[in-house]
């Protein structure tokens, strides 16, 4: 699924930009496929590194890149977990640039839930399974943190990288509900809506940060950009090349973390 956007979250964006005259782009990526979304799993702070099926699609998201904005990418970020360094890795081989491991962008902690599926998650925690599902903002995972701790933390580091490259193309590799909580706080929404937000593996979103006195204005261009991988599993299909690339309407390609 694409979706093309363009909407702001304050009205003065085009005031600021005017009057600063930066921009910095945001390239926020979800990394590539696991075997704990293959097959679901909570993930969380969980080290689970890519599949076949997701170094592939890393792969093609670093060509997708490449093409599109590898001239004007300054600084590759990650989070720390394997599976978005390897898809990081990916992309940084088509730029030629290291990645740069970012503790502001880690995985939500799950707790307990990481390693359970979501059916022995609904059998011994049931009616906190219920709220996660209606009411993800009331959550606290047993031993682990909320959805608050953990978008503070996304966005206080969002900023921070920001200030750092002002006026430059940048790339954030994380993961579904850390690229979740940021998108909700571009656009200005709460922690409840989590659920109307998809991110695919290896999706791309493309976010415009201008700064203002207080912190950064935001533009929202794409969200959950897949499209590269539907190329590449044409061009495997068509010419037998060797990618292999899970369709964004794989049901497991969405799921958590």
């Amino acid at each position: 699924m694409w979706c093309p956007v363009r909407t702001t979250t304050r009205q003065q964006t085009m005031t600021s930009m005017k009057e600063h005259d930066s921009m910095t782009r945001l390239i926020l990526v979800r990394h590539g496929q696991t075997e704990w979304n293959r097959v679901e799993h909570y993930r969380g702070r969980a080290d689970i590194p890519l599949n076949d099926t997701g170094l592939a699609q890393a792969e093609a998201t670093g060509r997708r890149i490449a093409v599109e904005w590898g001239r004007e990418v300054v600084a590759l970020y990650s989070s720390p977990l394997t599976r978005t360094v390897q898809t990081a890795e990916a992309i940084g081989r088509h730029l030629k640039l290291p990645v740069s491991p970012f503790q502001g962008l880690i995985d939500l902690d799950m707790g307990l839930w990481q390693g359970l599926t979501p059916e022995q998650v609904q059998v011994k925690w049931p009616e906190l399974y219920r709220i996660w599902h209606t009411s993800p903002s009331e959550v606290l995972f047993p031993d682990g943190e909320s959805l608050a701790q953990m978008q503070s933390r996304a966005m206080s580091g969002l900023h921070e990288l920001i200030r750092r490259h002002d006026d430059r193309t940048i790339i954030l590799v994380s993961h579904t509900d850390v690229n979740r909580s940021i998108l909700l706080g571009v656009l200005g929404l709460g922690s409840d809506s989590l659920w109307t937000l998809r991110q695919d593996n290896c999706a791309i979103n493309v976010i415009e940060a201008a700064p203002t006195l207080a912190s950064s204005s935001f533009t929202l261009v794409s969200m959950n950009d897949t499209a590269h991988l539907h190329a590449w599993a044409g061009f495997e299909r068509d010419y037998g090349g060797a990618v292999h690339v899970t369709s964004v309407n794989d049901p497991q390609s969405s799921s958590d973390a």
